[in-house]
């Protein structure tokens, strides 16, 4: 207690208390507890402050341990056994130690950051490449920072790096090279071809262009597969246009022999003819493959063929009218424009001979005049059919015609034709019937169905069967109204006497019908007509209550209809 701070020592300092305590009166024990009590109060200054130097000596311990360390990763990330300026031996206070190791710690992370900066060069540089190489780098992009393995800067490892370098650089070398080739192959290709080069090298990759320099043109292998591909493709046009060049050049003189053409004539396709027998690659001159220039031959080959087979076009064409005319007598439908089109096609591509043409088209005649004679027996029937069912509907006007009778002009020529129809149209079932069976029996011999202009024949007949049934249905149902209307009348007047309206006229009253097919002469035009009035309805008893209204023609049921119509005689004749 006798150390002194600021001419203060612990005895003066005593003293005073001692004196204090005197004159306060302090008990001696509580002067010793007092004592005590500063003594552990400078017992526990002195351990804290040994406590503190003891960690200080700690740190700087580890300090030493923790440069030697980073002296020896140093040393192996850099690939270096020793350095100079590190001190051989261990000595001195441990302070002393760290500042004879800092220096040389200094200069070998120095010396680390430099290699660094070597490392991430010529890794940016492989990096790059690489990306051109593999074309994920686009043209003017940079680079990112590589990640450098700091743990092994040695020379070997960047001697390496440096050697992949060189090998990457000569092989970009290589590819620029094989880009520049494919590009001026292709060049000569679109000159060769009449195509625009600038927009074919650069569907491939736009730094192809002239106008971007030579190191940064892409050498992707895309690229290079894009280019080989384009190549090919121009080499496979430039064969397949000569190929066509020279068909047309062949057929040209082909033409011109046959046609004695003039030489003058003749020289006016030089360009096309002059490499008639040249190989692919002996076609150099630009623009020789030009597709101008084909079509251009095309359409003189074109216009020679026109001269050549204009006769011929006149007798295909009469010889097709004459068939045209065989399936129209025999009322079997065809496309006569698609057939003419036909014809017109093979005369002006050239793919048949006139003569086979010709002989074809004689082959369909007879084959048509065959299948005309095996439908003659039905077509004669369907004529009398169809006659029969106009005067049928004839009849049903004139019956419905109160005033035929009367004493006018012609009435006495249409009683006579009215007892003509009915002996026609009780002959009308059995008609019906034979063209079912003769029919059925046709298709079956063929396997095909027999049309009618297109119109399956049994879907007609078994249309007007079903539009006869409804029309006898109706008669009957109005004669049952009428007798009931005679019967209400006659009751009426057995109970009031007959007395006639004041309002009404007591004469025949004319009832103004729908003339389905006859004119005003009474004529009727060719049409297959079951006249109903127009419209008719069905009595609740009706067996066919879910069918519509006949029409008054049966013609102006659609082809469609009839042909959708599904035949009720598929197992039995029609009977009426």
């Amino acid at each position: 207690m006798g150390t002194e701070n600021g001419g203060i020592s612990c005895g003066s300092l005593l003293q005073q208390l001692q004196m204090i305590w005197d004159e306060v009166g302090e008990s001696d024990g509580e002067r010793d507890k007092m004592l005590l009590q500063l003594e552990q109060e400078c017992l526990d200054v002195y351990k804290r402050k040994v406590d503190q130097a003891s960690k200080s000596r700690t740190q700087l311990l580890q300090a030493l341990a923790d440069s030697k360390a980073e002296l020896v990763r140093l040393l192996s990330a850099l690939g270096e056994k020793t350095y100079v300026g590190i001190p051989e031996k261990s000595s001195g206070t441990i302070k002393e130690q760290l500042s004879a190791i800092s220096p040389a710690l200094e200069q070998l992370c120095q010396k680390k950051e430099e290699r660094i900066k070597e490392f991430a060069d010529v890794q940016s540089q492989i990096q790059k490449i690489c990306g051109e190489i593999a074309g994920t780098l686009k043209i003017g992009e940079k680079v990112t920072t590589p990640a450098v393995n700091e743990d092994d800067l040695s020379l070997k490892k960047l001697d390496e790096f440096q050697s992949q370098l060189q090998e990457l650089q000569k092989e970009k070398s290589d590819r620029l090279n094989k880009v520049l080739d494919f590009v001026s192959t292709i060049h000569d290709l679109c000159a060769v071809l009449g195509m625009d080069f600038f927009s074919t090298i650069t569907k491939v990759h736009p730094s192809l262009d002239d106008s971007v320099g030579v190191q940064s043109k892409s050498i992707s292998n895309e690229t290079l597969s894009k280019l080989a591909r384009t190549v090919m493709v121009l080499k496979e046009d430039k064969k397949t246009r000569l190929q066509k060049l020279q068909e047309l050049a062949g057929q040209l003189y082909d033409l011109w022999n046959l046609m004695d053409t003039p030489s003058e004539e003749r020289s006016l396709f030089d360009h096309v003819t002059c490499n008639i027998s040249a190989a692919v690659d002996e076609v150099t001159v630009p623009g020789s493959l030009a597709l101008d220039l084909i079509e251009q031959a095309e359409v003189e080959v074109e216009r020679l063929d026109e001269l050549k087979f204009s006769k011929m076009k006149e007798i295909a064409l009469k010889k097709q009218g004459e068939l045209e005319d065989i399936y129209a007598r025999a009322h079997i439908e065809i496309d006569s424009v698609a057939a003419q089109e036909k014809i017109m096609s093979l005369i002006d591509s050239g793919d048949i001979e006139p003569t086979e043409l010709l002989a074809n088209l004689e082959n369909q005649i007879a084959t048509a005049k065959e299948e005309s004679l095996s439908r003659k027996d039905i077509l004669e029937k369907v004529e009398r059919w169809m006659s029969a069912c106009e005067e049928e509907s004839w009849l049903e006007d004139y019956n419905r015609d109160d005033n035929r009778y009367n004493s006018s002009r012609g009435a006495h020529l249409n009683l006579k034709r009215a007892e003509k129809a009915r002996i026609l149209v009780n002959k009308i079932p059995a008609l019906v019937d034979t063209l079912v069976l003769k029919t059925r029996a046709w298709e079956e011999d063929r396997g095909l169905s027999f049309t009618y202009d297109g119109v399956p024949l049994l879907a007609m007949l078994d249309e007007y069967a079903l539009l006869r049934h409804d029309r006898e249905e109706e008669k009957r149902r109005m004669r049952d109204q009428k007798k009931f209307s005679e019967q209400v009348s006659t009751d009426q007047e057995a109970v009031f006497g007959s007395k006639p309206s004041p309002n009404r006229p007591l004469g025949p009253k004319k009832v103004v019908g729908p003339r389905a097919n006859g004119g005003a002469n009474g004529t009727p035009n060719r049409r297959l007509s079951l006249n109903t009035n127009g419209s008719k309805s069905m009595g609740k008893d009706s067996k066919r209550e879910h069918r519509p209204a006949a029409p008054v023609n049966y013609v102006a049921i659609s082809k469609e209809d009839a042909a959708s119509h599904v035949s009720a005689t598929d197992s039995a004749p029609i009977s009426p």
